[in-house]
């Protein structure tokens, strides 16, 4: 039997949704920026984020698959490309969790190719715990060091991506 052990609250979400949120548009006022979000795990933190960000944005969405059912399968595969021509405009990109690297790393070169102004990482969770590459996240909302987590998108086996907070889960 699954246990759900609560440890971010929807509440304490909110506010460093927003905090993350005002952020981003001091850093990027004035500037061509558009925002990427990961599918499937980073939907509900993507549509927080763009509503609390106070600078014009445009909006694309990436899928990539590199995870099973419950682990890592180690080979990372580009599902669904952005539609948006990315040269030379700034992108931010909006993922659930950092944790190897492993995708993100893969993300960022498939772009860097594509000639953009800048690429930056936005993460509701950087996760440390099994980090395997140099990635620098450069918003986060939460870092947390272990345990296998699910809500706010965050899901496992395509479950518990709809609870409101997050919780870890022990099986």
């Amino acid at each position: 039997m699954a246990e759900l052990i609560p440890i971010i609250s929807p509440e304490e979400i909110q506010k460093k949704v927003i905090s993350v949120a005002q952020h981003i548009s001091t850093d990027y006022e004035g500037k061509d920026l558009v925002l990427i979000g990961m599918l499937k795990g980073a939907f509900i933190f993507l549509s927080d984020l763009v509503r609390h960000v106070s600078i014009p944005v445009q909006i694309d969405f990436l899928r990539v698959s590199s995870y099973g059912d419950s682990m890592s399968s180690g080979n990372i595969k580009l599902t669904h490309p952005t539609q948006m021509d990315v040269a030379h405009r700034h992108l931010l990109l909006v993922e659930d969790i950092v944790d190897t690297g492993h995708t993100l790393s893969y993300v960022i070169n498939h772009f860097q190719l594509r000639n953009p102004a800048s690429v930056r990482i936005c993460a509701f969770i950087d996760k440390h715990e099994r980090r395997e590459t140099d990635i620098s996240v450069d918003y986060s909302c939460f870092t947390v060091a272990d345990g296998f987590l699910v809500g706010y998108g965050l899901d496992y086996a395509e479950n518990y991506r709809e609870l409101p907070g997050i919780f870890h889960l022990k099986i």
